[in-house]
């Protein structure tokens, strides 16, 4: 039997502002996966890729709007699953989305995890098993010492991830314009609509915000703002990015290409793109952080509302974080980046989440209905319309797996 308040915690502390939340929106967005995914939508949109990224932005925008009302409402770690719980009056169905989430995170961090020690032996002869185990219990270590240190260091690789995308968008300028975008195609809009759906699975990372609700100063008004201007910033600067590689590389070379950004440098400038890899481990280790983050704080959360789960509700009274969730977490995260294949973890990932989007956006429906006051309220056809969405993006998930 779930309850709220049953359980007597330590609280987290809080420490976090509307600037390092917004930079830790943006940083768990704007991940290693955009230096991949690039090309793939190019290759669906052509040069209207940057219109494609736009529309992407659109999708995860009803959502992310629908995220923003129940954070208000709800303002808790554990977001989705105070949220379902709450809006669809099911407390079984709550756990399971809170479960859900904290699997989503874990094996998404993995994922990233195996990816960056990857870019990290490209570039150095380091065992990739002792690096996946070093770099994931030295995270592990940050994330326990507290929130507002963790937030920092994201911060930081935040800033690095953004001046790479910078010097990227800066190359295409200065490259040679390509034939595709001297004489571009007209725009065929089933092929932009692919490249949106596509591109969507970037935007997938505002959900966590919501879930730093008990460390966050004036939750009510910091948790919608930051949803906000995070889905925003990585929207402008997606499309940023994929204007350069279209105007700069030809879409032939670059649909077909697994590293497309190193392309845009090397059409630009003319060297090599070796730093770009540096980046990249920058951007992981980024991800890594702040999925270890998010997932301690739902765990966190649900043993605030199951007997259960209790021996995760508490804090360490000196660091202010969860520190048993956070080592189990971390953990698991090494584990799955050991022996779980990683397109395992991508698929696995994003089907949960759009599940759970898909929950979300029809409890707030329901709750709407019972208690349409709020203090961040969206239209009905937000979460409507985020509800249609996620069960389209959801159906080309299970296809793509299937």
């Amino acid at each position: 039997m779930l309850h709220r308040r049953g359980i007597m915690a330590a609280p987290l502390k809080r420490r976090i502002g509307l600037g390092l939340l917004t930079a830790y929106g943006v940083g768990v967005m704007v991940g290693a996966g955009i230096y991949v995914l690039v090309g793939a939508v190019a290759g669906d949109a052509g040069v209207w890729a940057p219109v494609a990224f736009l529309l992407a932005g659109l999708i995860a925008a009803p959502t992310a709007l629908s995220y923003a009302e129940f954070s208000t409402r709800l303002p808790e770690a554990a977001g989705e699953a105070a949220y379902v719980g709450t809006g669809l009056n099911s407390q079984s169905l709550a756990l399971l989305v809170g479960l859900a989430v904290v699997v989503a995170g874990t094996v998404s961090a993995g994922a990233v995890l195996r990816g960056g020690v990857g870019y990290l032996s490209a570039v150095t002869e380091i065992n990739p098993v002792w690096a996946m185990i070093g770099l994931g219990g030295a995270l592990t270590l940050v994330a326990v010492a507290g929130v507002l240190e963790s937030l920092a260091l994201a911060a930081v690789f935040t800033v690095v991830e953004l001046a790479g995308l910078a010097l990227v968008v800066w190359a295409g300028l200065g490259a040679d314009p390509s034939p595709d975008w001297v004489a571009p195609a007209p725009p065929v809009w089933t092929g932009i609509g692919l490249g949106g759906v596509l591109a969507f699975f970037a935007f997938i990372g505002f959900e966590d915000i919501v879930n730093m609700a008990e460390e966050v100063e004036a939750p009510e008004r910091t948790l919608p703002r930051a949803i906000l201007i995070s889905l925003v910033v990585t929207s402008v600067l997606y499309a940023l990015v994929a204007w350069a590689a279209v105007r700069a590389v030809p879409l032939d070379v670059l649909g077909q290409s697994e590293s497309p950004l190193a392309l845009v440098w090397q059409y630009g400038r003319g060297s090599g793109a070796g730093f770009l890899s540096a980046i990249a481990v920058f951007a992981a280790l980024n991800g890594i952080l702040a999925q270890i983050v998010m997932a301690t704080r739902v765990l966190y959360g649900l043993g605030g509302r199951t007997k259960a789960l209790a021996l995760f509700h508490t804090a360490h009274p000196r660091f202010g974080t969860p520190v048993l969730a956070t080592f189990l977490v971390g953990a698991a995260v090494i584990f799955c980046a050991l022996y779980v294949p990683v397109e395992t973890l991508a698929e696995t990932t994003s089907s949960i989440l759009l599940a759970v989007f898909a929950l979300v956006n029809g409890a707030l429906i329901v709750q709407k209905r019972r208690a349409p006051e709020a203090r961040f309220r969206v239209p009905m056809a937000v979460p409507v319309l985020g509800l249609v969405l996620s069960l389209a993006a959801l159906s080309v998930a299970v296809r793509g797996i299937l």
